[in-house]
């Protein structure tokens, strides 16, 4: 299988890779994946001019010369596209948001209703496409923090689609907090093995992953413990 992982993360050391690494360890003990990871911070992909050029010509390119081509290949290429990044107020990091709207090269301008909405049409058959989204968030498991994302996701990636939301992953960088984000990064393994098999994870699965490590009051203590330190 083909692997497309698009790292948004502008850190080296990114706390949503710690799982999005363990995801695909788990789909590769299942069978041996083709994985091609971009860190879409080193890159040079510029904002969208909103110049309709791509509808104008129709080959699937944008007009700016910049990584992005490169990008909307390696969609094309992929059977499974990974979106891994932290939340930036309630979003996508601005520099990952660049690559989600610079997609538009890969659509017509015309129009059909499916499924209760009006999309664009496809310049190329996406229909087997498949995306799965993993975000990290700094704060706790509080309801609403996530519920922008996954509306944009929705609506973004129609199809074969799979998100998850992980709170308080911070943790993951932190060698103290092993005891409690070993036991996440199994569970993600184990998520990547049931993806492989099934190419997606059942309600139950994506519920144990989003589940917060710590109760939210012990959570923010250390968060103000350190933030005072």
């Amino acid at each position: 299988m083909k692997l497309l992982v698009l790292n948004g993360s502008p850190k080296k050391q990114s706390d949503t890779m710690h799982i999005t690494k363990a995801f695909l360890e788990g789909m590769n003990e299942c069978a041996s994946n083709d994985v091609d990871i971009v860190n879409v911070i080193e890159k040079d992909i510029r904002p969208c001019m909103g110049c309709f050029a791509c509808w104008q010509k129709q080959d699937g390119k944008c007009i700016q010369k910049d990584f992005q081509n490169e990008i909307l290949e390696k969609i094309l290429w992929a059977d499974v596209v990974i979106w891994s990044f932290p939340l930036y107020c309630y979003g996508m990091p601005s520099h990952l948001k660049a690559v989600v709207d610079r997609t538009i090269p890969l659509a017509k301008m015309s129009m059909q209703e499916k499924d209760g909405a009006v999309v664009h049409d496809t310049l190329f058959d996406l229909s087997s496409k498949h995306y799965v989204v993993l975000c990290g968030c700094g704060f706790p498991d509080w309801e609403g923090n996530f519920d922008g994302l996954k509306m944009q996701c929705k609506n973004m990636f129609r199809g074969h689609l799979d998100v998850v939301c992980v709170p308080e992953t911070p943790m993951l960088s932190e060698p103290t907090a092993e005891p409690l984000t070993t036991p996440l990064k199994e569970k993600f393994r184990a998520a990547g093995r049931e993806y492989a098999e099934n190419r997606a994870l059942s309600q139950e699965t994506v519920k144990s992953l989003e589940a917060p490590m710590l109760p939210n009051e012990i959570y923010i203590q250390i968060v103000n413990a350190n933030a005072q330190g």
